[in-house]
């Protein structure tokens, strides 16, 4: 049961929040419009607009969040696929911090969920550390 509550529950959360990520970035990138696009902040579209306009770095991140996210959900490697997200979590929390105030629960919601998956495969990654 403990399992379950710190374990099973954050991974399928985050493994699902990244695979629709990937889904809509994917989306866009074929299409040009978004399947949800959550209210921002002026900056925030700028950020968001750069990231895509760059060419190589909005696939790029997509790729990952599509990898990362398929891998929690499916509990494929999920220690792995924390690591590679991992970046990508931490931009999404700045970025509701200092970009866009209007999202910093789901920051504090992807924060935590991410701090109880690393605490769970703690011991995978043990050996970074020594």
């Amino acid at each position: 049961m403990k399992t379950v509550f710190l374990v099973t529950i954050p991974r399928v959360l985050l493994g699902l929040l990244f695979l629709v990520s990937a889904i809509d970035g994917f989306w866009w990138l074929a299409t040009g419009n978004n399947l949800i696009h959550p209210p921002t902040s002026e900056q925030g579209l700028a950020f968001e607009a750069a990231l895509q306009g760059s060419g190589f770095v909005w696939p790029l991140i997509k790729a990952v969040n599509l990898i990362g996210g398929a891998s929690l959900l499916f509990n494929l490697a999920p220690a792995f696929g924390l690591v590679l997200i991992a970046p990508i979590l931490t931009v999404i929390v700045f970025f509701h911090f200092v970009l866009n105030a209007q999202g910093i629960p789901v920051a504090i919601i992807v924060a935590v969920l991410g701090a109880m998956l690393a605490f769970a495969y703690r011991d995978r990654y043990a050996a970074l550390f020594r």
